[in-house]
């Protein structure tokens, strides 16, 4: 790829250090995904100007007249410290014609409600849990159809925010609990869903029209204790991982049909969705045979130690050429006129 100019937008806790010497673990994984793309694309020759970015637009707005980027990657997962307010930014970049890395507007919405794509995907005959929501400032009363054990999350935040062991509930007293801690501490509607015992599968796609399905990728949850989750401490916290023997690594012992089943479903999500750029799909196996669709992720983690970029490598394609890759997806998408919203 030619020499880009190129502007990362981030989180302004995330900026990161020119060198990852001297810090801890625990530091270094605060900021590791941003870290990550902006030392590997100066590596690779870009001219990369990272830019911290959550409370105003504006400044966003200086750094493209004065930078004249030829796209900007967005790590943004945030802004104004509202998870779903990053489908504005893809939507004011578009509105400035400037080329951006990700998700479009539309499969950002579609995505980031677990109730909207639970009900577009099981349209197109995919099982998903079944589930309920819960608004802000409304009685707690679980529905007949919705058996015990539940898993109770927030309706719009990723990342296992607001995840633990307590969110598996077991009585309506609990159930009511949890919900009131969803409502008051993250400060969003609850989803509660069935829980599914079972495997967790994640699968990465990338592309907007062909589409490139990663291989089935299996997060494996050691000798931890309880329900098999993905809390916030597993997914956060690399002490912890480390203790328990958290790993996530290709799926073993699926047979042939089986995962070539797990890739299609995964595509076909993707499409259903709306999604473009680069996104993972995650399922829920029963032992039964059944897959579940659990949820959506576009624009997911990238660093290279997460499951998205090892699944990638895994597949033969290096660190630098998935960041050349999705890069180029947002240039694309951008000279083919729109995006898919």
């Amino acid at each position: 790829m030619r020499r880009l100019r190129i502007l990362v937008l981030m989180h302004p806790d995330f900026v990161p250090p020119d060198s990852s010497d001297g810090y801890t673990a625990r530091q270094i994984n605060e900021w590791k995904t941003e870290y990550d793309v902006v030392s590997t694309l100066r590596a690779a020759g870009h001219d990369v100007r990272p830019l911290g970015a959550q409370e105003e637009i504006k400044p966003v707005r200086e750094e493209i007249e004065s930078f004249k980027p030829h796209v900007v990657f967005t790590l943004l997962e945030q802004f104004h410290n509202e998870p779903t307010y990053d489908q504005h930014v893809a939507s004011y970049l578009e509105l400035m014609q400037i080329p951006y890395t990700g998700c479009n507007p539309r499969g950002l919405i579609l995505a980031r409600g677990k109730d909207l794509s639970k009900t577009l995907v099981h349209h197109r005959r995919v099982a998903v849990p079944a589930f309920a929501v819960f608004p802000m400032r409304r009685k707690v009363k679980r529905l007949a159809r919705l058996a015990l054990p539940l898993i109770v999350k927030s309706l719009n935040e990723d990342g296992s925010r607001g995840i633990s062991q307590a969110s598996v509930v077991d009585t309506d007293e609990k159930l009511a609990e949890r919900v009131a801690f969803i409502h008051q501490r993250i400060g969003t509607a609850a989803i509660a869903e069935q829980y599914i015992e079972g495997r967790e599968l994640y699968v990465g796609v990338l592309g907007n029209n062909r589409l490139r399905v990663l291989p089935v990728w299996e997060l494996n949850f050691g000798t931890m204790g309880g329900q098999a989750i993905a809390t916030e401490k597993v997914k956060h916290d690399p002490s912890y991982q480390e203790r328990v023997g958290i790993v996530d690594g290709p799926a073993k012992n699926l047979a042939p049909e089986l995962r070539a089943r797990i890739q299609r479903t995964a595509k076909r999500i993707y499409r259903t969705l709306g999604l473009d750029g680069y996104a993972r799909i995650d399922f829920r196996l029963s032992a039964d045979g059944t897959l579940y669709f659990i949820e959506a992720n576009p624009n997911p983690e990238i660093a290279k130690s997460q499951e998205f970029a090892t699944a990638a490598r895994h597949d033969g394609l290096d660190y630098p050429g998935l960041l050349h890759r999705i890069l180029a997806l947002g240039i694309s998408r951008a000279n083919a006129g729109a995006s898919v919203g």
